[in-house]
């Protein structure tokens, strides 16, 4: 997106945290805009017309003691989202303190499968069992971010206990890999502990980037206490630059569900289109065996167009 304005404000800036003082604060305003189009079979009724609108406020700045602090609030349809505070040391990474809209790796990287717009089961919408992993809340958590060498980069998260929505804490753990060019390799491992059942995460993907041509495939594994709870996902995709400014892309998944006798079963066709600051973007979806039923097989599509400011 590109800056509508951005000024220093040095007397601001020390309010940012009081372990020093900033020297300068550097202040930008961006915002974006989109109109929507969704449907589905299951879901024949109402309209599929909507809009988006967002503004972000964002600030940085380095404090006498080396630490660099930014801060980065969102107004949307929401009021405020994505609330973060990131504070980083020369040396020992970036921790990042977020109040709604981030999360830890499993969560961050649930499905990273190449596409040009959305994952394979990203648009049917009516019941579809559309969450690859089981991660833990996104709201008021502590994300790590940390490179440990050129090409290898730590990310970890911990969810605290409210005592209600979260009943006990939980952690996330990642690795990924960038050291080839063109080659992404990553894993994670993690818990939610928010509700009775308790869930044990894990996640390893790859990705390959040659030319205009990006490969990914990547599964996932959930495991729950709780009865029936586990499920297998994997997924794998192809996206191909035709352009500098076009973008298509073939993605396919299946969960397979403890208990079930059917798989659910996801093929999605997805296009992006980029002129300035303007974006048009499409995706065609068809899930069959929706959330492992076999009568249950839905088809969604959703076309977008969205203006960065």
């Amino acid at each position: 997106m590109n800056n509508l304005k951005k000024v220093g404000l040095t007397a601001l800036g020390t309010a940012l945290v009081a372990a020093g003082s900033a020297q300068a604060a550097d202040w930008s305003v961006s915002g974006g805009t989109s109109i929507n189009f969704n449907g589905n079979d299951n879901n024949l009724t109402g309209n599929g017309w909507t809009m988006t609108d967002s503004v972000t406020f964002s600030s940085s700045g380095e404090l006498d003691n080396g630490m660099s602090v930014a801060f980065t609030l969102e107004l949307d349809g929401n009021v405020m989202d994505t609330r973060t505070l990131a504070i980083t040391t020369d040396g020992m990474g970036t921790i990042t303190f977020s109040g709604d809209g981030s999360s830890g790796p499993i969560g961050s990287w649930d499905d990273m499968t190449p596409t040009a717009n959305e994952e394979a089961h990203g648009s049917t919408l009516a019941g579809t069992m559309s969450a690859p992993v089981s991660a833990a809340g996104t709201n008021d958590i502590f994300v790590y971010d940390y490179t440990i060498m050129d090409g290898l980069a730590l990310k970890a998260s911990y969810t605290p206990s409210d005592k209600a929505t979260e009943i006990e804490s939980s952690q996330d753990y990642g690795l990924m890999y960038t050291g080839m060019e063109g080659l992404t390799v990553y894993a994670a491992a993690g818990e939610n502990n928010g509700d009775a059942a308790k869930i044990d995460n894990s996640i390893f993907g790859v990705k390959y980037a040659m030319g205009a041509v990006t490969i990914g495939y990547q599964t996932n594994e959930v495991d729950s206490t709780g009865t029936n709870g586990d499920r297998d996902f994997t997924a794998a995709g192809i996206s191909y630059a035709v352009s500098d400014d076009l973008s298509v892309s073939y993605n396919i998944s299946e969960v397979d569900f403890e208990g079930g006798t059917n798989n659910q079963e996801a093929t999605g066709v997805s296009f992006s289109y980029t002129s300035g600051g303007m974006t048009l973007s499409g995706s065609h979806h068809q899930v069959d065996n929706v959330g492992g039923t076999a009568t249950s097989d839905n088809t969604g599509y959703e076309l977008n167009l969205s203006f960065a400011f």
